[in-house]
Formats: C-alpha cells, sequence, structure tokens
C-alpha cells in the first residue's frame, strides 16, 4: 500500500474532495422539537385560559370600575362616563382613609408577627418527635379547617361584653368587664387577636415542612462543637429556614391585607370605623350603603392590589439577589 492510498483509507466519512460536507437536516428532530412544543402549550391551556378569565378579567373589569363614575343606573345600562383618576382623588380626600390605612398597616403587621412566631415556636416544638406530637399538630389545625364564619362567629361569643367567657375569666380573676367588641380601644385589638389565631395553623404546617428538610447532622455536628440549645436555633435552624420563612410571610402578607370576613362578622369596621380597614372600607363603599359607590370601592380595592403586587416584587427582587449571590 503506497502512501496515496493510506490517506484515502483513513480519509474521514463525509468528506470529498477535501472540502467536509455539512450533515443532512435532522427533520425528524425539528418534527420531535414541534410536537414537543405543542404539548406544552397543550398542558398551559387550561391554566392559561383559567388565569385569564379569573384573575386578568377581573382585574381588568376593576381597574375600568375606579376609572369610571358607576351609579346603579349606569352599572345596568353601561353608559359610565370616564372619569380618570378622579375617584381616586376621592378616595385619598375621604376622611376615611388615614383611619383606614393606619388600620390596615397595623393589622397586617402585628398579625404577621404573632403569626409567624407562635407558628414558629410550634414547629420547633412538634420538630422533637415526642409521644402524641402528631396528634397534637393535628390538632392546631382546627382553627385553619374551621369556615371563617364559624370562628369569627365562635369569636365574637367569646368576646361579648355580657354573655363572652373571655369576660368572664377576667371577671374569676377579679378584673372588670372590657368592651372588646363595642369600644373603639379595643376592637382592632380583638379582630387581630382572632385573625391571629386563625393564621398560625398556616405558618405551623409551612415552617414545619420547613424543618423536615434541615440535615439532623447539622445538629449534630454543631451539638460536638459545644453548641446549646438556643445557638443550635440561631445558627443553624433560622438560616436554612431563611427561604421557607419568605414564603410564609409573603403569602401571610397577601392574605392578611384582604382579610374582611373576620373584621365584617365582628365589628362590621366598627365602632366609629375604629377597625375599619382598606377591605371593609372597599365593601362598604360599593356595597354597604343605599346610593353605592362602585367607582371609590374599587379604587381602595386596587389600593390593595397594588400593595400585594409591591411586596411580590420586594420578594422576586430578593430571592434573584440571594440566587445569585
Amino acid at each position: 500500500m503506497n502512501h496515496t492510498t493510506k490517506l484515502q483509507a483513513h480519509r474521514p466519512t463525509g468528506v470529498r474532495g477535501g472540502a467536509a460536507t455539512a450533515p443532512p437536516p435532522a427533520r425528524s428532530a425539528k418534527r420531535r422539537i414541534t410536537s414537543t412544543q405543542w404539548a406544552a402549550w397543550a398542558f398551559l391551556a387550561p391554566a392559561t385560559v383559567y388565569l385569564a378569565l379569573f384573575y386578568a378579567y377581573p382585574l381588568y373589569r376593576n381597574l375600568d370600575l375606579s376609572l369610571r363614575d358607576y351609579t346603579v343606573r349606569s352599572f345596568v345600562q353601561g353608559d359610565a362616563p370616564f372619569t380618570g383618576l378622579a375617584n381616586y382623588r376621592k378616595v385619598f380626600a375621604d376622611p376615611t382613609f388615614a383611619p383606614a390605612l393606619l388600620h390596615t398597616a397595623v393589622f397586617t403587621a402585628v398579625c404577621l408577627v404573632f403569626q409567624y412566631a407562635i407558628g414558629l415556636a410550634l414547629a420547633v416544638f412538634f420538630n422533637q418527635h415526642f409521644r402524641l406530637s402528631a396528634t397534637l399538630r393535628a390538632l392546631f389545625l382546627v382553627p385553619w379547617l374551621l369556615p371563617l364564619i364559624v370562628s369569627a362567629s365562635t369569636w365574637s361569643w367569646m368576646l361579648s361584653s355580657e354573655s363572652g367567657v373571655v369576660n368572664a375569666a377576667l371577671h374569676a380573676v377579679g378584673i372588670g368587664p372590657v368592651n372588646w367588641l363595642t369600644s373603639p380601644s379595643w376592637s382592632l385589638t380583638s379582630v387581630i387577636i382572632a385573625n391571629i389565631w386563625i393564621g398560625v395553623p398556616f405558618n405551623l404546617v409551612v415552617l414545619y415542612s420547613g424543618l423536615q428538610s434541615i440535615p439532623a447532622s447539622l445538629y449534630e455536628a454543631a451539638a460536638i462543637d459545644g453548641a446549646n440549645a438556643w445557638q443550635r436555633f440561631w445558627r443553624v435552624t433560622f438560616p436554612l429556614l431563611r427561604p421557607v420563612s419568605a414564603i410564609t410571610l409573603l403569602l401571610g402578607l397577601v392574605y392578611t391585607l384582604k382579610v374582611f370576613d373576620i373584621i365584617w362578622i365582628m365589628t362590621k369596621g366598627g365602632p366609629a370605623d375604629s377597625s375599619t380597614t382598606f377591605a371593609t372600607w372597599s365593601y362598604q363603599l360599593g356595597f354597604g350603603n343605599l346610593l353605592p359607590a362602585f367607582g371609590p370601592g374599587a379604587a381602595v380595592g386596587n389600593l390593595l392590589v397594588v400593595a400585594a403586587l409591591v411586596f411580590g416584587l420586594v420578594y422576586v427582587r430578593v430571592q434573584r439577589k440571594q440566587g445569585l449571590s
């Protein structure tokens, strides 16, 4: 075999005349990719339709409602004139705006802090896996499983000024009765207590699930290094639980901002607007009067949507920074 024959024998396939030829187009691969994309869109279609019908369209209608002067007549006939931001200016100038904003902020902040703190303490407690742990944990879920109207009605009975068990217990220890639901000084505190009781189980469940994902070897290593119980919690549990805590607080924030049932059943936002929040005020404007103000009511509701959206964007930005770091 001469030198030319050896070169021809070692010439790679697909090379003709010293120039490489491109491989044939992968038509089957393209067809496979296209069918995969169609399958993905088919799976996304139900969720997309659901979000469009029950989220996007109602938000659009509520925004349009807040930008027009709707009355009962124009609401039926559909000829409400466009007023721009007049409804928002009316809301900001209303004397109820400042108290409602303050009550919403206090109600949301206090409920979040106590729900998270109590839920975290209970999650750490039940994470010890003692006897009857599962049974007690299931009992703590009862407030979360009850309908809100049942929970709110029960708290209204318990906090009644005349026949409530709370005042009866205070009387037994020598403390005079408290007008929990009829006093402007105590009405907001009453609905905060009830909402904390209802929201603790959610925090317990989510945080307990997060604790289950922390390896036990980390606690063993910390104990070997001489860390006590508080140091193990602060140096191991709390940092590793931070992502779960963030989503728990975000969901709790969104839920607490729109709490309506508990406040309306217990105090109806009173007395003298002492427990009025944006959620109850929006309902009062739109449905609580003989002459409903649909536009201002929708404007107040949109303020709640914007607040929840802002906190959601902050959460996404913080999570993205943590992922990059």
